[in-house]
């Protein structure tokens, strides 16, 4: 008779609909609102900006194009933990899946969940702790400095990590809500920002007065448009988010490409427009010498003051708050997806290959990210962490892209529900654009790159671990037990 395994599987919740919901809800997070100043101040000239932002939304657009035919191929859950195990093994598999709950995808939850909180303290201030206890320092980290903030963040996870433990559905309908939230809003502030007197296209054809006499040099433009590009990156990081839950995807091999290259082309639009909106209303020198006054000044905030006078910084943070929140859950739903689909290959926490009984969903997998995340944010290095979830993050999305390469050459009779347009030179572009950014990035950045590396390569005794475990299971004799009435004491 055979087993039935029903009870341990995923359903397939999400339509079209909701798989673009969630690509969109994964990306709109801080970004949009912090990274156009950083940007400015590497670039100096607001449509070099905007470039940034367009190639970078591009170059996120042709990792789509690779991951979409991936995702196609191989609709299971975890995603890019199976696809890369079929490109290059298990070794490489599992580094990426332990790289993501290590640093990528629990950082990216942290750092977002902060940010919310940062967001709440402008309108309820967070406690704090005295002086004597928020100066206590471990390993070079603060824990409890700005512990209401830290407190905040997590219980926002461990909230939301209830809620996607109940019911994949209900996280699914919650991203629904805030994602709608959100698009309004930035809605607003663009026609707020065009509509307005206050804005006008010569302030955007204003550069900045550190904006070299000359020109830049062509190395000197392709590094900081680089750098620029990078930034950028942190506001689409989540583009992959959707590979991670093929295995609940309504007819999965036609939903997932569409759903991908839907939701990204709408990001990149609205992040085109609102941070031409940004440069449109103010200049780039007054920016940046009002964010030097005070690091924690916003660029959004600053451009919603000056089109409706002080007040701005209320309806940003609102925003920040209905984006981040949005964004957290996302994201802590689609994570939970790889260490789910680590476990039932024997390469995670046992209980976490376990879906429950009830609900449907992977609920120590959500658990064990949880307990990280909520570490993580204690750990206090937020800057050091958004970094460390673009440089660790694209070491594996440079590989992932390149698979679509190999399994092309590995497995070129096999039907493709989708293919990569313009092949092969959607693939290779973003390749080479992988690695110039780590090329940079060990170079600008050693001390957080070498951090990045480390953290991937710390998985290698647990994968010897789980790894020998595994083959012990696999080749132990099965005893069975013989049935009651053939035993000798009766």
């Amino acid at each position: 008779m055979s087993k039935d395994t029903s009870h341990n599987e995923l359903s397939r919740t999400f339509g079209l609909k909701m798989a673009i919901v969630i690509v969109i809800s994964a990306i709109i997070g801080s970004g949009v609102f912090k990274k156009v100043a950083p940007m400015a101040e590497l670039l100096h000239a607001p449509w070099l900006v905007i470039l940034a932002w367009l190639i970078a939304g591009i170059l996120i657009l042709f990792g789509v194009f690779c991951i979409a035919e991936l995702s196609a191929l191989f609709p299971h859950s975890g995603g890019p933990f199976n696809w890369l195990e079929k490109i290059y093994g298990k070794l490489i598999s599992f580094l990426y899946g332990w790289a993501c709950f290590t640093v990528v995808q629990t950082g990216a939850v942290s750092s977002i969940a902060f940010v919310f909180a940062g967001a709440l303290n402008t309108f309820i201030e967070l406690p704090r702790l005295p002086e004597q206890y928020e100066s206590i320092s471990i390993f070079g980290l603060y824990p409890l400095a700005n512990f209401g903030a830290k407190l905040v963040a997590c219980l926002l996870i461990i909230a939301l990590t209830l809620v996607n433990i109940k019911g994949t559905k209900k996280g699914g309908h919650l991203s629904l809500l805030f994602t709608f939230l959100i698009l309004i809003s930035i809605l607003i502030v663009i026609i707020g920002a065009f509509g307005s007197a206050t804005g006008n296209i010569e302030t955007f054809e204003t550069y900045s007065s550190n904006y070299p006499a000359g020109g830049f040099t062509f190395f000197a433009f392709i590094s900081v448009m680089v750098l620029a590009i990078r930034s950028a990156f942190w506001g689409y990081e989540g583009w992959l988010a959707l590979g991670f839950i093929g295995e609940e995807i309504q007819n999965p091999h036609k939903n997932l490409p569409r759903a991908l290259v839907i939701g990204i082309s709408i990001v990149i639009f609205v992040y085109l427009l609102i941070n031409t909106a940004y440069l449109y209303v103010l200049p780039v020198d007054e920016m940046l010498a009002d964010i030097r006054m005070d690091e924690n000044n916003i660029a959004a905030v600053l451009v919603v003051d000056k089109l409706l006078g002080t007040g701005g910084a209320y309806v940003v943070s609102a925003m920040i708050l209905v984006s981040t929140f949005g964004c957290t859950n996302a994201t802590i739903l689609v994570s939970s997806r790889i260490y789910y689909a680590m476990a039932k290959k024997g390469l995670f926490f046992k209980k976490a290959a376990q879906a429950h009984t009830t609900n449907r969903t992977p609920h120590y997998a959500l658990i064990y990210q949880c307990i990280w995340a909520c570490l993580l944010v204690f750990s206090g290095s937020f800057e050091v962490l958004t970094d460390l979830v673009i440089i660790s993050a694209f070491i594996f999305n440079g590989l992932i892209v390149f698979g679509v390469i190999r399994l092309r050459i590995k497995l070129k009779d096999m039907p493709r529900p989708y293919k990569v347009p313009l092949y092969p030179i959607v693939p290779v572009v973003f390749v080479l654009f992988c690695i110039i950014l780590m090329i940079i990035s060990f170079y600008e950045s050693p001390f957080k790159s070498m951090i990045g590396l480390s953290l991937i390569l710390s998985g290698l005794p647990f994968y010897y671990y789980w790894n020998k475990k595994k083959r012990q299971e696999v080749n132990s004799p099965i005893i069975v037990s013989p049935p009651d009435n053939l035993r000798e004491d009766q």
